[in-house]
């Protein structure tokens, strides 16, 4: 079983970015692996079976930000955060997490 896990961090003033919608695609068969939302506190872990992951794909894993920042009535040019990675090992653990900002955001992968 992988297993990818993310956590959101809100760079403006410090708290975690809960309740943001996130969406894991396979983009070579288009196919969605899951469809999930950050939990209060930010974070996401999923399992994904072994089957469901290609080591020769490459996946795209979407933060849907737009919500969030109109919540908290802040005018954002980065509406999503779309990450573009590989998953070689379908038994590997992935981690995404995402410093994010109105208009910016910075990430990091640790596989």
């Amino acid at each position: 079983m992988a297993i990818l896990t993310s956590h959101t961090l809100n760079g403006s003033d410090g708290t975690h970015a809960g309740g943001i919608a996130v969406t894991l695609r396979n983009l070579e068969s288009g196919a969605v692996v899951f469809a999930s939302e950050m939990d209060a506190g930010g974070r996401l872990s999923q399992q994904i079976a072994p089957a469901a992951v290609d080591p020769t794909a490459t996946y795209e894993l979407v933060f849907d930000t737009a919500a969030y920042w109109a919540a908290r009535n802040m005018p954002a040019s980065v509406q999503q955060i779309a990450l573009r990675f590989a998953m070689p090992d379908p038994e590997g653990a992935y981690h995404m997490p995402v410093i994010l900002n109105p208009n910016s955001y910075s990430m990091w992968c640790s596989a």
